[in-house]
């Protein structure tokens, strides 16, 4: 079953069950599936490229809780935090800090990278690897640290 194909099962069961959190949540991440086809020129997105859309969905989220503690608005980081957790479920398991260190680690010996100078083309090689198995952040600051010590 695809991506796209469960998140349209789970839509359907989140309705029986009337739970409206979980429904919206769903809904929404499908407008942005459906709108990325249509960006780009109506075709189909793979599972992918669905994960891609999904891994944007719940860094938006993530940057917004950050906004909303700045501001002491915790009722706002409660319901956005929820909402991440309905998506979490449909992105690969995420890597641990360690995997990610490793990885950063083997890409930096492949690019022969010394200085931060270096920092673009590791991510090059990098981020294909990561991408919707851990935060781009995460990343960037391991990437950042191994190239300055």
């Amino acid at each position: 079953m695809s991506l796209k194909e469960q998140l349209t099962a789970d839509m359907k069961e989140a309705m029986k069950n009337h739970d409206k959190d979980r429904l919206s949540v769903i809904r929404m991440v499908r407008g942005a599936i459906r709108q990325a086809e249509i960006d780009g020129g109506h075709k189909e997105l793979d599972d992918e490229a669905v994960i891609g859309v999904i891994s944007k969905e719940v860094k938006m989220r993530k940057d917004s809780i950050d906004e909303f503690q700045k501001g002491g608005r915790e009722d706002l980081v409660a319901k956005t935090q929820a909402e991440i957790d309905v998506l979490m479920p449909y992105l690969p398991a995420q890597l641990s800090e360690d995997e990610v260190k490793g990885l950063v680690k083997e890409a930096v010996e492949k690019t022969g990278a010394k200085t931060p100078k270096d920092m673009g083309k590791v991510m090059g090689l990098l981020m294909p690897k990561v991408k919707g198995r851990a935060d781009g952040k995460l990343v960037n600051t391991i990437v950042r640290s191994m190239l300055q010590g």
